[in-house]
């Protein structure tokens, strides 16, 4: 079969990769709807969306370096054909146990496609542009959940069959994927012994530990709020701002990824530790509108909060993201990317779940202030451990966060790394 070249199988992946993510954010504006069909509380609203996230956090421990061992081509042709799987499964449901069903194997999918994914636009990026494919790695997710929550949004306020009806042109689409991923160059030599690389293991090369363990506070603080507002964000619109409409619901998910990724690429090429501190310091702003917002009842200032907090969102999660990634050696890249995710979906889920018991007892808006005030405090935590992260091409890294020099050329792979161009067939 005809192999695609390196250049148009590179925005073919990150494409994808967003349209993963498309597809993770559709449930959340019909969250509401399918509560209302199936009268369940809260905690089962965002257990379901907990569900996504633990069979994301299983895919990436177990299968999240299974790229470097099977390929990245057949890896992700696996995950492409259980996310169909499992947009049959949403389009067909009759209960929220299909729900859970459906974003389990949703989860499990995008788990695997996203570690193979990530690991390929880095593979593939182009050899003169050597931060692009960590760029997109961690933009295009945020592309992905902003147009997905808000063309769901439009699909279940004006659409025929909301329930149905996105899942659908979601099934569509991922067959097409699957298809043109066939064309795909593969970077990767299968190794004979692939399959203990199943064996349940999250990885961290020893020489990048310290810079990884840097990165978590601000991936925490990043994740915990897209959390909060892709579980309950349409929750807080429609019962603490009195705003029902469904698209409201799905806009606010949409301001904040979409600002969030624009401004990833816009300061593309700003110093990964810059770009955190930056990123950290407008999240804690768009946090501190948010809850005034939820005071006041404006639906017009928690948009406009939204928007600030993704100023944040993507320059501090693509800063963190970028300064430990490119560094990676070939063969242990997306296990690393696996280990980056883990941590990430790890705050992206559990906080919103306990959010979802503590809405039950507490309420919507206690549980808010709450959730906000503690997000704040651990912004502040990752800006006081920012001076650690390091720009990935940088010649040398000075002790205490002083500043690094940075050559016009990118940092050479370590010498028992492959070249991913010499890997290519």
């Amino acid at each position: 079969m005809t192999r695609l070249g390196r250049a148009p199988a590179f925005w073919l992946l990150a494409v994808t990769l967003a349209g993963f993510l498309f597809a993770s954010s559709a449930p959340s504006p019909l969250y509401i709807v399918y509560q209302q069909k199936w009268g369940f509380s809260a905690i089962v609203l965002t257990g379901v969306f907990a569900a996504y996230a633990l069979g994301l956090l299983v895919a990436l421990i177990i299968a999240g370096s299974l790229s470097d061992h099977l390929g990245r081509r057949p890896t992700l042709l696996l995950a492409l054909t259980l996310e169909i799987v499992g947009m049959l499964l949403f389009a067909e449901a009759r209960s929220v146990l299909w729900l859970f069903a459906a974003r389990t194997l949703q989860g499990v999918a995008t788990g695997i496609a996203t570690a193979a994914i990530s690991a390929a636009l880095i593979d593939l990026q182009p050899p003169h542009r050597q931060r692009l494919g960590a760029l997109l790695a961690a933009a295009a997710p945020m592309t992905g959940l902003a147009a997905g929550a808000l063309v769901s949004g439009l699909l279940v306020q004006y659409g025929p069959d909301p329930t149905r009806l996105v899942y659908w042109l979601l099934l569509a689409g991922f067959a097409l994927a699957a298809l043109a991923a066939l064309a795909i160059p593969e970077t990767i030599e299968r190794r004979p012994a692939w399959a203990r690389s199943l064996r349940p293991t999250v990885g961290v090369p020893a020489s990048l530990r310290a810079d990884f363990l840097a990165t978590i506070p601000c991936m925490t603080a990043t994740w915990a709020l897209g959390g909060l507002i892709l579980s309950l964000g349409p929750s807080l619109t429609a019962k603490v701002l009195h705003d029902s409409s469904h698209v409201a619901g799905g806009l606010c998910i949409f301001i904040m990824a979409g600002v969030s990724s624009l401004t990833s690429v816009v300061l593309r090429d700003t110093h990964a530790r810059l770009a955190a501190r930056g990123g950290l310091s407008a999240l804690i702003v768009g946090v501190a509108l948010a809850l005034l917002a939820l005071h006041d009842g404006s639906t017009a200032l928690f948009l406009i909060a939204t928007g600030v907090a993704g100023l944040g969102f993507g320059p501090a999660f693509a800063g963190a993201f970028r300064a430990i990634t490119n560094r990676a050696p070939l063969d242990q890249r997306a296990e690393l990317v696996a280990s980056v995710y883990v941590a990430s979906y790890l705050a992206y889920s559990l906080p919103a779940l306990a959010a979802g018991i503590a809405v039950t007892r507490y309420g919507l808006h206690d549980t808010a202030d709450v959730y906000g005030a503690a997000l704040i405090v651990l912004a502040l935590l990752a800006l006081a451990l920012s001076h650690r992260l390091q720009d990935p091409q940088s010649s040398q890294v000075r002790a205490q966060g002083e500043a690094l020099t940075v050559l016009d050329t990118p940092a050479p792979l370590p010498a028992h790394a492959p070249r991913a161009a010499e890997r290519i067939h």
